[in-house]
């Protein structure tokens, strides 16, 4: 039984690494399409997935089709019970998609002023009063897990919670961004991830002219693995 999944342009839509994780990181079958996101055809793309107008969308194996990851996280979780997209455990598990749906819902500045990019990485990047505290209020949530759980994952195995971070880390990992040291070894466990890295691989084949999110600023390479 496999699902479908409509993803944007890997390099740049932070939405889709986290739907495309949810089957990637749980070995869920999925069929994975690509969406004009940045070449203008996505609605046209998207009319059989009516009322779903952004990506990620997933069609489920028996025809149901579900959009935004929060509620794909949720579906999936429930059709799969055993595949631990979840931590075990009832306060874990609350705690967990108090972050999910916190990063969901939340963290504004960070979005809107370092959107995500797996390219280089910005030299000089200076962030803004929002963004630095959002940034404290995500080494808050992180510091909290971590300890309990002892890592390397928030709450010791990769969960959904985990999921939701991922572009998280991509954006502070691209522009420079300043965290302590726990949030540097969180962040540096996604770039390593196999799965994550397998993203990445895949979207800077592709080459845009000009960048969508350019900015007058030198950089450097990539931080993390290949």
């Amino acid at each position: 039984m496999t699902y479908d999944l409509y993803i944007g342009d890997r390099a740049f839509s932070s939405w889709s690494l986290r739907g495309w994780l949810m089957f990637e990181k749980f070995d869920i079958p999925v069929r994975t399409h690509l969406v004009g996101l940045y070449s203008g055809t996505m609605s046209e793309d998207l009319r059989d997935l009516a009322p779903a107008r952004l990506v990620p969308v997933m069609r489920t194996p028996d025809g149901i089709v579900v959009g935004d990851t929060l509620a794909m996280a949720e579906t999936l979780a429930e059709r799969h019970p055993q595949a631990g997209l979840w931590p075990d455990g009832a306060g874990p598990r609350a705690q967990a998609r108090w972050m999910a749906a916190e990063m969901h819902s939340g963290f504004g500045a960070l979005r809107n002023d370092c959107p995500m990019q797996l390219f280089r990485r910005w030299r000089d990047f200076q962030p803004s009063p929002g963004v630095v505290a959002d940034l404290a209020r995500l080494e808050d949530l992180w510091a909290r897990a971590l300890n309990e759980s002892g890592g390397p994952w928030l709450f010791g195995e990769y969960t959904l919670a985990d999921v939701f971070f991922a572009p998280v880390a991509a954006r502070i990992a691209g522009y420079g961004l300043p965290v302590g040291a726990l949030a540097r070894e969180y962040v540096a466990a996604h770039l390593a991830d196999p799965a994550f890295r397998a993203w990445r691989a895949a979207g800077i084949t592709v080459k845009y002219d000009p960048d969508p999110y350019d900015l007058p600023l030198k950089s450097d390479p990539w931080p993390g693995p290949a």
